[in-house]
């Protein structure tokens, strides 16, 4: 069978056209699923360190040419990696520099002055220098 060229290129423009519409219509997931798909790709987890973090905080310092800060830390992992880790012993910050993460680190100093809030155990002195050094500058 031979088709004309401008026959060919209608019938070429429709099939991709067709195409064009079942990926958009795969690319958009469902309501339900497309939920459940954000907070498992970019959940935010704030949390104390523990002893088997300390692979990672080297990795996270060596990645922003720094120092590990002294513990405690609070980290910031997103979608299980580690972002950002913040001292509550001095206020002392490392982050990721390859990702956004200056709201990591405003959460991370959200976290701490709520810790510093409700901390009944006489550790004020302990992190008053972290308190100091959140406070916004007047």
């Amino acid at each position: 069978m031979f088709l004309e060229p401008h026959h060919r290129l209608q019938i070429a423009e429709a099939h991709a056209d067709g195409l064009r519409r079942v990926g958009a219509r795969r690319r958009t997931p469902a309501p339900d699923s497309w939920r459940d798909a954000a907070v498992t790709d970019s959940t935010i987890v704030i949390r104390a360190n523990r002893p088997n973090d300390d692979r990672a905080l080297a990795s996270l310092a060596g990645l922003d040419s720094a120092s590990v800060p002294a513990e405690p830390l609070l980290l910031a992992e997103v979608g299980g990696e580690l972002r950002a880790a913040l001292s509550l012993h001095d206020g002392a910050v490392i982050a990721d520099p390859f990702h956004r993460t200056a709201q990591l680190v405003t959460l991370l100093q959200t976290r701490a002055e709520q810790l510093l809030v409700n901390d009944r155990s006489g550790g004020r002195r302990l992190f008053a220098r972290v308190r100091a050094r959140l406070a916004p500058a007047r």
